[in-house]
Parts: structure tokens; sequence; C-alpha cells
């Protein structure tokens, strides 16, 4: 089957996981609970990761038990230098630039902290759109209403007929079921759990080459 759109996962996938942007996350997130909830630092660790685990996201967690305010939380943990993690990269613009596909951003962070992102990568003109937390009503990936409503979002019915990629197994294995052809970021080797694994996003056009040459063909 052709592919017509791709969707992108954003924090440690469109950079390299060793950039350290995504661990200075984490850390604005504990202490927010610290700051904000009066949490004690023995306790935030384990809670983080059983929200994580649970809902998806810390941020889902705090709404529901701690009754968070989502635009409070996502400045706080987002208010870092960008350009100190993370830089511009070329090739990575250009592999994008050429894909023949539709392409989003799909995230579980926000638009703002996704446009800041795109922003520094210098690759924000290459997408349509940004399917951020709020787009999806706060629900996260894995939850399989997230990626029935970025579907919606991008217009097309059919998962089949997108291809999905991300750094986190676990949204990757929810997305396939739903029918996704899935890309797992960050790893070289074989992942039985997705149909492709790449180092790097840029790294799709050697390691999936159809989507290049069917569209020159005329496919």
């Amino acid at each position: 089957m052709e592919f017509e759109v791709a969707f992108f996962d954003l924090d440690d996938t469109l950079y390299d996981k060793q950039s350290g942007l995504w661990d200075a996350i984490r850390q604005r997130m504990s202490l927010y609970m610290h700051e904000r909830l009066g949490m004690s630092w023995e306790v935030i660790p384990n809670l983080r990761r059983h929200y994580f685990e649970t809902y998806g996201t810390t941020l889902r967690g705090l709404q529901l038990h701690h009754q968070v305010d989502a635009d409070d939380y996502l400045e706080y943990v987002h208010d870092l230098p960008l350009n100190e993690y993370i830089q511009p990269d070329p090739e990575l613009r250009e592999m994008l630039l050429t894909l023949p596909l539709r392409r989003f951003i799909f995230t579980n962070a926000d638009r703002d902290h996704a446009k800041r992102v795109l922003q520094t990568l210098e690759i924000a003109d290459c997408f349509e759109g940004i399917i951020d937390v709020r787009a999806i009503h706060f629900y996260c990936k894995p939850e399989p209403q997230a990626y029935q409503i970025a579907l919606k979002i991008a217009q097309i019915d059919d998962a089949k007929r997108c291809i999905y990629l991300d750094d986190s197994l676990v949204n990757l294995v929810e997305a396939r079921k739903l029918g996704f052809y899935t890309v797992l970021v960050g790893q070289d080797g074989i992942a039985p759990e997705v149909d492709l694994s790449v180092r790097q996003v840029k790294e799709l056009r050697i390691k999936l080459p159809s989507l290049w040459e069917n569209h020159r063909q005329g496919k």
C-alpha cells in the first residue's frame, strides 16, 4: 500500500538522544513537583514513573490527581535554552523536504515547545502541522484515542497509509496495533515489535528508499 502521511514524534526523535535536552526537561518536571506541589525528592522519581507508565505522561497524572494547571506546568518544564542542547541539522532538513509524504509532528508536548524545537533545528517549514497534547485533548500516546484524533486531524481514515516514527517502543507498539507502519528511532538492528529501526530519523531515506522510488515512478 502506498503511504500518504508521516507522523513524527518530537523529543529524542528529531534530535539525538545524547543531546541532553530530554534529560533536562525531566529534571524540570521533578523540580516542578518539588517547588510547586511541595513533594519530597524521595517521592518524586517513583511517582513520576508511575504516572508515565499509567497515563503516558507525568502531566496527565498530575492533572488527574493534583489538579495541576497544564499551562503552568508546560511553561515551567520547557523553560530551557534549547540552543545549548540542539543545533540546526541540514541533512535532516534535506531528508524531510524531499520525503514525498504529508508530514506532521505528533507529540505529547505542547505546541509552543514543539515550535521552539523545530525553529532551533531549522525545520519548522518542513511540516504541515503540529498535533500536540492540547490538540489530542490531553489524551497521551500510547492511549488509542490520541492516535485516532491525530488521524482525524490529518484527515486520513486509514492508519495503514501512515508511517509513524518515535523513540518510544511503547508508543510504537500501540500504533502498530492500529495499523501504522512503525519506525523505532534511536537504535540499529531488528526490533520485532516494530516494522523498522533506525539510529537517526535522517537515515529513513537509506533504510526505506522505496518511499522516494515509488514517488519517482509515479506509484
